[in-house]
């Protein structure tokens, strides 16, 4: 029982500092005393089952993290991955925030001052620009079956873009879409290619 609460202790004093945290600090949060947070650490006593629920949570980890002795990066398999994956939805919602706020400032600009310049096209750029971030934030932490769809997504947007821009400037040009035909085909067998075959 002694080994135990001098893993729970080691694990965690490990897991406050990593938070920056005083005893105080979390002592305030759980609402116990600095000098019972001082126990736990020393592995004198040990929190009671509700109290380690909550130290948890409050850390994303859990409770096998801190029962078993090693370091943060040895127990990922015990971290809770759950704000993580909310962190990596969140980054990505904000870039694509700043892509499409920029298309609207240069849509608003056009709309306010009338410069005669099209600048409406930069919300139809801002499509294929918003594929390209997914395609990159993907390749960081998406699922490789979601690959294709977005780089077919990002060559269609991509011409037909292209196409209205050539409108815009009185050149109909409906052959580029022809283009995509064959890009479509290598990307169609592409993803038929299986690794572990090569």
């Amino acid at each position: 029982m002694d080994n135990i609460k001098l893993i729970i202790a080691k694990n965690l004093v490990e897991l406050r500092k990593r938070k920056k945290y005083t005893q105080q600090d979390l002592a305030n949060m759980l609402g116990y005393s600095d000098k019972a947070i001082s126990k736990w650490e020393k592995g004198e006593s040990l929190p009671d089952i509700e109290t380690l629920y909550q130290i948890c949570n409050l850390y994303n980890v859990k409770l096998d993290y801190l029962v078993h002795e090693g370091n943060w990066e040895d127990k990922q398999e015990y971290v809770n991955k759950n704000y993580i994956k909310r962190n990596k939805v969140l980054i990505v919602l904000m870039v694509l925030s700043v892509i499409w706020f920029i298309a609207i400032a240069v849509l608003s600009y056009s709309i306010t001052f009338g410069a005669g310049i099209p600048y409406w096209t930069a919300c139809v750029w801002a499509v294929p620009a918003t594929s390209i971030v997914l395609l990159y934030f993907n390749r960081r932490w998406g699922k490789r079956s979601w690959k294709f769809p977005i780089i077919a997504i990002t060559i269609w947007t991509t011409l037909a873009s292209v196409y209205l821009q050539l409108i815009f400037l009185g050149q109909n040009i409906w052959p580029v879409f022809l283009l995509g035909i064959p890009i479509q085909i290598i990307v169609i067998l592409w993803s038929q290619i299986r690794n572990d075959e090569i």
